[in-house]
């Protein structure tokens, strides 16, 4: 006897809307914590995360976005797939599916046995804020200081403006686009200082 199809009810597709800035250091963000604090925004906490972001067999990962992010040092995690991005009022808008990993160790694992490998890996120290329906966070990179701030579509740029950012110079990169960026300039800055050492070195022994 054939089976019957499985069937199972469509979940509502989440939205993330997103602007993102990079912002000179400290001082930026100890006078955004303090705009938030007059707009009565609540600080939710702070915490370190690692993250992994994969690259997909063949061009499965081609135009969305996999990534594992780890709390503290684990083993609890999210991951995270995003789907292609669009702008609108330089607001960025991407489909956004999350779940909660037990165990990223594990989860980390399974990925790579289906073909996934690490793209890139960064940590992020976060402070999270809330503003009624709209999130705001305080990033820390190795390659930066940042401000994201989401929420629905038409009330963040407000947000962003009250905070004394302009939407108009918002990020359209990622963090991990932004932290690969960064690691290429970097070897490209050691290599050029290791051939400029070589180079005196050659002088010195010549001479």
């Amino acid at each position: 006897m054939a089976r019957g199809a499985h069937h199972r009810e469509r979940r509502d597709r989440a939205t993330e809307n997103e602007l993102k800035f990079q912002v000179a250091g400290p001082k930026d963000h100890a006078r955004i914590a303090a705009a938030l604090r007059k707009l009565d925004a609540r600080r939710l906490g702070a915490y370190d995360e690692e993250n992994f972001r994969f690259e997909g067999p063949a061009k499965t990962t081609r135009s969305m976005t996999l990534r594992l992010r780890v709390f503290g040092r684990g083993p609890k995690g999210v991951l995270t797939a995003k789907g292609p991005a669009r702008f609108q009022s330089g607001v960025k808008i991407r489909e956004e599916t999350e779940v909660e990993v037990a165990d990223s160790r594990a989860m980390l694992d399974i990925l790579a046995l289906l073909g996934f490998r690490t793209f890139v890996v960064y940590r992020k120290h976060r402070v999270h804020w809330s503003l009624k329906e709209v999130s705001v966070t305080l990033d820390h990179l190795e390659h930066g200081w940042f401000v994201e701030v989401e929420g629905p579509l038409g009330v963040i740029p407000d947000i962003a403006l009250s905070l004394g950012l302009d939407p108009k110079t918002a990020l359209k990169d990622s963090y991990s686009v932004l932290a690969r960026k960064y690691l290429t300039k970097s070897k490209k800055e050691a290599r050029r200082h290791a051939q400029a050492a070589a180079a005196v070195a050659g002088t010195a022994a010549t001479s």
